[in-house]
Order: C-alpha cells, then structure tokens, then sequence
C-alpha cells in the first residue's frame, strides 16, 4: 500500500527529469491501467451494491451492516485512485497535506475493509458451524465502532512517514523513514495484522465449506465454489503484499541491499493487487450474503445469517 504512489524508480530519469519511455510504460503506464480497471469497474459496484442492496430482504441486520460496511470502505479506497492515476503519469503535485490525508483514507479503507471481511468470516463460521444467534443491535453499533477505530489507529503511522519527495525533477508522495528501526516497525505493524486476518478469514471459510459439504441436508456445489472463490481471492490478492513486506524485513535485517532493492522492487507491483480486492469485494460478498442465508436457514430453519 505504502510504496504504490512511488513506482517510479530515482535512478530511471532521463536528462529533462521523466522516465525513458520503456521504464515509464512498465512502472508508470501498466500500473496506471490496472488502477483505471479497478476505478472503473469497482466504484459502480460498490455504489450498486449500496444503492440496491441485492438479495438483502432474508438477511440479518448484522449481515446488512457488515456488507454495507465493506461496500462503504472499498469505495472511500477506490475514489483516492484517480490521484494516484494522475500521480503516476505525471508526478504528485498536490503538497505534504494532501499527500498525508489523502494516504491516510487509503490506510483507514483498506483497513476497514479488511477487518469487515474478516468480521463477516467471523459471524458466518459461528452461525452456520456453531449455531451461534445473531448480535444485539448494540452489539453491532458497537463492533463497528470499534472496528473503524482500529482501522484509524492501525493507520496513524501513515501520517507520519508519507512526505512528497523529488528526485530528478519527478515527485512520488511515498514513505520516508527515519531509521531502518522505524521501517521495520511500521511495516511489522502493518503486516502482523493482515497475516492474523487472512488466517482467520480462511479458517472461517475452510470451515463453513467443510460443514456445507458435510451436511446430508444442504448440496449446493454454487455455495461450495463460490466459498473457494472467496478464500482464493482474499489469500492471493492479500498475501503477497505481506509476505514481501516480510522480505523488506528479513533485507534491512541482514543489511542486504540486493535483497532490499529486489523486495522493494516486488513491492511495488503487489501493493496494486489490494486494491483489485476493492473491486472485487461487492461481487463476492453479496453473492456470499445471499447463499450463506440460505446454509443458516438449512441449519436452522429460518435464521438468516
């Protein structure tokens, strides 16, 4: 996330300060036309999802406020895109302030969604496997307090290390740290996090997928494959980012500058994948909504999860 505003490498600058045209395709053009994909595909679905509320007449009120929730944050993540995209192609032009601000929703959303997928894990293992009633509407008012302000407090260190920096003329609204110790702090804070949610998150659905083929009641190979969907997706888009934070880790640890300009390198390019997740969110998780009533109803017979 942290490193996707800072795609143009320092040392790839020409003599009237931009990019050669092929550095400038690969780092600049490519990226800038998957964050266009994920802009244009991903805001109509979210709004669409907000707006229209699909197949939401059966399910819980929990379930109503964690996938509004999730819609919410992916959207407020996917309108910063166009500044990015500007940002890419033609250098940051728009001041510390906003670079910081502007970082810090991007943190505070993705965050926000992340814990929201992990949440909905949660509530549907425990109320499909173990059987578990819904939340009070205090209970949920206050989860989802308290889920943003973990997302706003896991995102505070953004606002300190985000600076816009120059170097050959091209300015990137990008990290800078003070010390290898700092690095490694924020990105550990960053990391551990996600690492703890994408195990939760699958868990949860490894679960629900084994109860659901389990059940001599309930066959639905639909619920099954899109169960798979979900779990794939969440790991391979989440994954990556965090395990080559991990390598950035290992790079500064060891003082192995090859390592760390290869991890930062990789970086890069993974940081782009959290956000195709954005856009991919809506489609998945009202589908999910939709079928995991209809498992709770089998489990149950009339609760919808």
């Amino acid at each position: 996330m942290e490193d996707l505003n800072s795609v143009v490498p320092s040392n790839i600058s020409s003599s009237d300060g931009h990019p050669p045209l092929v550095a400038w395709v690969s780092t600049s053009l490519i990226p800038a036309l998957v964050l266009s994909l994920c802009f244009l595909l991903g805001v109509p679905g979210n709004i669409a999802v907000i707006v229209l509320r699909p197949n939401w007449q059966h399910l819980s009120s929990l379930s109503q406020s964690l996938v509004m929730n999730l819609a919410v944050s992916d959207l407020l993540c996917l309108l910063t895109l166009p500044l990015w995209i500007y940002t890419l192609l033609y250098s940051w032009t728009f001041g510390l302030v906003t670079c910081k601000l502007l970082t810090y929703q991007v943190y505070c959303s993705l965050y926000g969604s992340l814990l929201t997928v992990t949440a909905l894990g949660v509530q549907r293992y425990l109320q499909v496997v173990k059987l578990q009633k819904c939340f009070s509407q205090v209970g949920r008012k206050r989860m989802l307090v308290l889920l943003w302000l973990t997302a706003m407090i896991l995102s505070v260190p953004s606002l300190v290390i985000q600076h816009p920096t120059t170097v050959d003329h091209w300015t990137t609204c990008g990290p800078h740290y003070s010390s290898p110790a700092q690095q490694v702090a924020v990105l550990l804070t960053e990391s551990l996090p996600g690492f703890v949610s994408i195990t939760i998150v699958v868990f949860s659905y490894i679960s629900l997928q084994r109860k659901v083929n389990e059940a001599a009641f309930f066959t639905n190979p639909q619920t099954t494959r899109l169960l798979t969907i979900i779990i794939v997706t969440f790991f391979v888009l989440w994954m990556p980012y965090h395990i080559t934070n991990m390598l950035v880790v290992a790079a500064i640890s060891r003082n192995d500058d090859n390592m760390l300009k290869s991890a930062t390198n990789i970086q890069n390019t993974v940081g782009a994948l959290v956000f195709v997740n954005s856009f991919m969110n809506p489609l998945l998780y009202a589908f999910a909504s939709r079928n995991m009533c209809t498992v709770c109803k089998k489990r149950e017979h009339g609760c919808c999860c």
